[in-house]
């Protein structure tokens, strides 16, 4: 699990992306939970919310191609969850928890979903 959250970390260490004038930069969880919950009405929402979602969906993607199915820690349920419950859960789940807002991103995000979607054994 340390080797993925490593691997996950170095790819969006410097994830950025271009947001009218402004910019979204993830350095820990609370940028994340900052730029996953921009309020509708906020001129960035659109390219918060795809951030967002693309991150989600690349970290989730890039797990479950590189761990295989007997190392799963994450299972998640059928339906799958759509990504904005999976967003708006998220950034409760993190808003909830202080002490992880200053980790790595990818540490908080996979810390949630280990939580939300544990694996029967």
């Amino acid at each position: 699990m340390r080797r993925l959250i490593l691997a996950l970390a170095l790819l969006t260490s410097g994830v950025a992306v271009a947001a009218d004038s402004s910019t979204f930069q993830l350095r820990n969880a609370d940028d994340l939970v900052v730029a996953c919950s921009v309020p509708q009405d906020h001129a960035l929402y659109a390219n918060a919310t795809g951030f967002c979602h693309g991150l989600l969906v690349g970290a989730y993607s890039y797990y479950n191609a590189t761990v295989s199915a007997e190392n799963r820690f994450i299972c998640t349920p059928t339906p799958v969850p759509t990504r904005a419950k999976v967003m708006n859960e998220f950034v409760a789940w993190a808003k909830s928890r202080p002490q992880y807002m200053n980790d790595p991103p990818l540490d908080a995000l996979f810390r949630y979903l280990a939580e939300t979607y544990p694996c029967r054994k």
